[in-house]
Formats: structure tokens, sequence, C-alpha cells
């Protein structure tokens, strides 16, 4: 996480765009994995399950593709993808920051715990700041505000989170 939070403070526009399409694939991938389970399993789902079940692989599916032509097309409908995107990354920060926080100061009593709530408190205001900035600069500062996440998130796992598992020795 350290170093992949390095990177993408270093290639800010790369990181931004990188995450976009990785979302994309996801969505893609998704949606046709959903296809694949819903046909093979429609028998035993009943006929609106399955149907409404292959109405959301579709949306994933189409969602994927849609995203990834985008890219295709030029920096103005990739730069409306990142925006969509990033709205979506602020609100999973908010919630992230949140719990983490919460995490941490439930275990006060665990070295460490610190870190978690630094993580939380970072995440948390990364998620306001993505929701409030202007979709001009968001090519770049995903990239950016994402960099600082996994940089502050690997120090989480170095420090804090790594104390909850027992050591085999």
């Amino acid at each position: 996480m350290i170093v992949l939070g390095l990177l993408a403070l270093s290639f800010p526009v790369v990181a931004s765009a990188s995450v976009t399409v990785m979302v994309a694939i996801a969505f893609l991938v998704g949606g046709l994995m959903g296809w694949i389970d819903n046909l093979s399993r429609a028998r035993r789902l009943g006929r609106w399950h399955c149907f409404w079940r292959l109405v959301v692989s579709t949306l994933f599916l189409v969602t994927g593709i849609w995203m990834l032509l985008q890219f295709k097309s030029g920096v103005v409908p990739a730069a409306l993808q990142v925006k969509a995107l990033a709205t979506a990354l602020g609100l999973v920060f908010l919630v992230e920051g949140g719990v983490m926080a919460i995490v941490s100061l439930t275990h006060r009593t665990t070295r460490g715990w610190g870190w978690g709530l630094a993580n939380g408190i970072v995440t948390l205001a990364l998620g306001l700041l993505i929701l409030t900035m202007s979709p001009a600069s968001l090519l770049s500062v995903i990239g950016l505000l994402v960099g600082i996440s996994f940089l502050f998130s690997g120090f989480d796992l170095l420090a804090f989170s790594s104390r909850f598992h027992s050591r085999v020795e």
C-alpha cells in the first residue's frame, strides 16, 4: 500500500485514469460473471429473481463497456468518468473513514490504535475534499487523494491492523 501510495502521488493523472479504468473493468467482469452465474442457476432461482439479477448484471456490463469506451473518445468524456467515480469514491471514503475512526477508538488498548484513528480521520477528510472539489481539478487530484489514502492505509496496516493477527512462533 505504501508503494502504491507513493506511485499515485508521483503520477496523479495516471493514477486517476488507472483507478477509473480498473473500476470499469471490474464492472465489466462483474457483469459477465453475473450473467454466467444467473444463466447457470436460472432454474433454481425462479423466473423473476433470475430476470432482475440479469438486469443488474446487464447494467454492470453496459456501464463497464461504456466507461472504457469513454476513455477511447478523448479527454472530456474520460474526465466526466473520473468525476462520476470521484463522487462515488468520496462517499466511500466518508463511510470508510468513519468506520475506521470508530473501530480504532473502540480498541484504544491495542498498541498502534492511533494509526487507525489517523487513517480514519484522513480518509474522512479526503472524502469531504473529493465531494467539494471542482470538476476541472479531478483528473490529477483524485490520484493524489488515492495516493494519500493508500499511504496512510499502508502505515495503518503495518502499525495497527497487523496487531489483530496472532504471531506464529
